[in-house]
């Protein structure tokens, strides 16, 4: 009974630790089959019971490009119970019009691979604009009909305009690879006086940034969801800002970036010359507001060997190390972590000197980013798995370090530990030879031992009674939960 009671409890705690394991859900979902050539497509990693530390990049696909990621997370609170969701999503979009198929594949999260089957997606046209007019059955004002309009038609005026569409950016000149924030936005002084109002904003949007949209960049987009007006002070005079995107744009090589003239549809609604309590006092009508152009002069790195190939940005070191006095053959876990402002996700990895000494794996990497203000921060980590081959005192400067132009001072700086290793112990470099030459030893034993072959059919009852003891759990785990239903 003792046993059985072990096994009961055993097979429970099996169960807990099952559903528990299926609580933390990590999924991957891909957009719609369809979208317009001016809509964008979408992979998204979901996570949900654990915290999202850790992924793969996303899969590059022919005939999509990718437009940067946005990110975004969630905390329930139900029963007093604490539940959080967390997810990334990687932005495309379209070359041309046609059928794009997208094979299997497998993204790493959280050290666990999750697997998507794929799709085809088929791109159809750009999406046209709605039409502006439609007809509203609803549109008649009862009380306006029962006192009569009479034959004399409402004179409406145009109210003249306190605002502007606008593209803009926090800085005019910018080295490659150094991040400019780009807003699109409608300002509003706060003396305005003629009624505007938003309509068709998706299908606009869509069409802009099809024209201002850099091709030569990496993009980190700011995920604008809701559109509320932001005050701000221009030239001593007050507006509302409303902002429909943020972006901030990574160039890639020493191209321009050119931001052309765009236009922003808006309902303007004329004013009745002489309002009426019961009469029409508006009607609807339409006012494109067109954007300046720009341009972001960009400008090469300073001569440099790694010109070519060092991340650009504000940046300093975190490390942490498990330890600083080991043995030969030992090891020590070693976090060198790369914090501050810039392209986090294009962050390369830190050189590495390689000798006969110190043996470095390659690193396990994660990265943190927030977009804030007009800024893109965060931290790059890289964990290392170390091992000692010689005594000896050991500057971990001399074997790792991270090269970059510091956007702030304007020159090219070096990340270094502070760390040094003290290693003790025997020299390991003939170890692989004399493990070569003790295997004689086992080998030396062939001649002495019994050559007779013997049967294992004497452990087949050991094998039945942990089966019946397995069928006997199972059993009693389901009459005690029918019981209990």
């Amino acid at each position: 009974m003792n046993r059985l009671k072990k096994i009961i409890s055993l097979f429970s705690l099996n169960i807990f630790t099952l559903l528990s394991v299926q609580a933390q859900d990590i999924s991957i979902n891909l957009g719609p089959s369809e979208i317009a050539l001016n809509q964008a497509f979408t992979i998204t990693i979901n996570v949900e019971g654990e915290t999202l530390k850790s992924y793969d990049k996303f899969p590059d696909i022919n005939g999509l490009i990718k437009r940067g990621t946005s990110s975004s997370s969630s905390t329930n609170i139900f029963n007093g119970q604490v539940t959080r969701s967390q997810s990334v999503t990687q932005t495309y979009v379209a070359e041309r019009e046609g059928t794009v198929t997208i094979p299997p594949f497998t993204i790493t999260v959280n050290g666990k691979e999750v697997s998507s089957p794929g799709k085809t997606i088929k791109i159809g046209p750009a999406q046209q604009k709605q039409q502006k007019r439609r007809y509203d059955p609803f549109g008649s004002d009862p009380f306006e009909d029962f006192f009569g309009r009479g034959n004399d038609a409402t004179e409406f005026v145009d109210v003249k305009e306190d605002a502007f569409f606008a593209v803009t950016t926090n800085k005019d000149e910018v080295y490659v690879g150094e991040g400019v924030n780009t807003t699109l936005a409608f300002y509003v002084s706060d003396e305005n006086r003629a009624p505007l109002q938003f309509h068709d904003l998706t299908n606009q949007l869509g069409q802009i940034l099809k024209k201002i949209r850099p091709a030569n960049v990496w993009e980190e987009n700011f995920s604008i969801e809701n559109i509320t007006p932001e005050p701000v002070m221009l030239n001593g005079k007050r507006y509302s800002v409303y902002k429909i995107f943020q972006a901030t744009f990574f160039p890639l090589n020493e191209e321009d970036l050119v931001f052309p003239k765009v236009g922003l549809e808006m309902i303007k609604y004329q004013l009745a010359k002489n309002p009426s309590f019961f009469g029409q006092n508006r009607k609807e009508d339409f006012k494109t507001f067109y954007s300046q152009p720009k341009t972001v002069k960009v400008k090469p790195l300073p001569p440099h060997p790694l010109k070519d190939v060092v991340s650009v940005g504000n940046y300093e070191l975190q490390e942490k190390i498990s330890g600083t006095q080991a043995q030969t053959g030992g090891s020590f876990q070693y976090e060198f972590a790369i914090r501050g402002t810039g392209n986090i996700a294009n962050i390369n990895e830190p050189r590495i000197k390689k000798d006969k000494q110190l043996e470095i794996y390659p690193p396990n990497s994660q990265e943190r980013i927030t977009r804030s203000g007009v800024s893109v921060m965060g931290t790059k980590s890289f964990n290392y798995y170390i091992v000692p081959k010689e005594p000896g005192e050991y500057k971990l400067a001399d074997y790792i370090n991270f090269v970059f132009f510091n956007t702030k001072t304007q020159k090219y700086d070096t990340l270094k530990s502070d760390y040094t290793l003290q290693v003790e112990g025997s020299s390991l470099k003939n170890k692989v030879i004399s493990d070569a030459s003790a295997e004689g030893l086992f080998y030396d034993r062939i001649e002495s031992e019994n050559n007779e072959l013997q049967s294992l059919a004497g452990f087949d009852w050991m094998r039945t009674v942990v089966n019946i003891f397995i069928v006997l759990a199972l059993a009693i785990s389901l009459f005690i939960l029918f019981k209990k239903s």
